[in-house]
């Protein structure tokens, strides 16, 4: 029977350690971990629950060896924090889902992708990445500007405080920024229209957008985007369709385009906000996706289109699986 391992970050492990639930936010929960097992052994496979990194070191150091690895591990320090895992998995020749390396190292730095993106004719908002509250002297697009982390993820660093109007909020924003979360600080432009996000599943020219999900915020959210504290509520603040308009497709024809060029392999996101003229402008690329079956994107995505759980969660063994045989015959 294939054996197939489980990374991935327990939020109570680093609580335990003395982590704030910020710090956590990116890591799982055991439902999480559960709903996998269960759609992984309903596939017919074994399933090794490894844990962590350094769990997965001592799993390794013992021995112990796994057919292929379902990686969800986030990683906590570091912006080539997501690399950590598959970089060790590539060291012992052990195949995994998900995006190599140097992927997950592009995409955590959102700064780096928009510019490679855009380098290959991807509409994205006008940007700055700073490092430092001087180099704000040297910003100038038009107000309102958008702050946030350059390499956070689950919309961390995003809140009420992001929408900057003129200089003295920008400076204050990023200051902040900068403080608390230890990284550059992304400016760009803000953008007013509609929010999609395009799920995607396969590698090259298998590669597919599986629909395009609208996020729509109530009149009750306290900012219109979809910021970490509305993420934390979504129940209360947001609702989610699939949209098949004319802007909604040409973000999933424009995710698909994204995907290949970054070279993303079995499942991930892609998300858009439109611009004051309506065109899709591209947010940002998360090809390590939550997977919660309940509330992460991802998942209600799938849903909504008509897939389920374990349908979703089959197309990623299948697609790993498949690169794996082609790279080793």
């Amino acid at each position: 029977m294939v054996k197939i391992g489980l990374t991935y970050d327990l939020k109570e492990d680093y609580l335990k350690r003395g982590f704030t639930n910020e710090q956590v936010a990116e890591f799982d929960s055991p439902d999480t971990i559960d709903a996998l097992d269960d759609a992984i052994t309903t596939m017919g496979f074994e399933v090794i629950r490894i844990g962590n990194i350094f769990s997965l070191v001592n799993f390794l150091n013992q021995g112990n060896r796994c057919d292929l690895v379902f990686n969800i591990c986030e990683g906590m320090f570091g912006i080539a924090r997501e690399a950590q895992v598959p970089c060790l998995l590539d060291a012992y020749q052990i195949p995994y889902v998900f995006s190599e390396p140097d992927i997950l190292n592009l995409t955590l730095d959102k700064g780096l992708t928009k510019l490679v993106l855009k380098q290959k004719g991807v509409l994205t908002a006008d940007f700055k990445v700073v490092s430092h509250i001087t180099e704000l002297q040297f910003i100038n697009m038009q107000y309102p500007l958008f702050v946030k982390p350059v390499a956070e993820g689950t919309s961390k660093g995003i809140d009420g405080f992001s929408l900057v109007k003129d200089l003295t909020q920008l400076e204050k924003s990023v200051n902040y920024l900068i403080e608390n979360y230890h990284q550059p600080v992304l400016v760009e432009t803000f953008l007013p229209g509609r929010e999609f996000t395009v799920g995607i599943t396969g590698s090259g020219d298998d590669t597919k957008a599986i629909g395009t999900m609208e996020i729509l915020l109530n009149e009750s959210t306290p900012h219109q985007f979809y910021s970490f504290s509305v993420k934390k509520d979504w129940e209360k603040y947001a609702s989610y369709k699939i949209a098949d308009d004319s802007a909604a497709l040409k973000c999933a024809e424009i995710a698909v385009e994204v995907w290949r060029i970054i070279k993303g392999k079995d499942a991930g996101r892609v998300d858009f906000r439109l611009d004051s003229n309506g065109n899709p402008n591209f947010i940002e690329v998360n090809p390590l996706a939550g997977l919660n079956p309940t509330y992460s994107d991802l998942p209600i995505l799938a849903r909504l289109t008509g897939m389920t759980y374990i349908e979703l969660i089959s197309e990623i063994i299948i697609s790993a699986l498949q690169r794996s045989v082609i790279k080793n015959t």
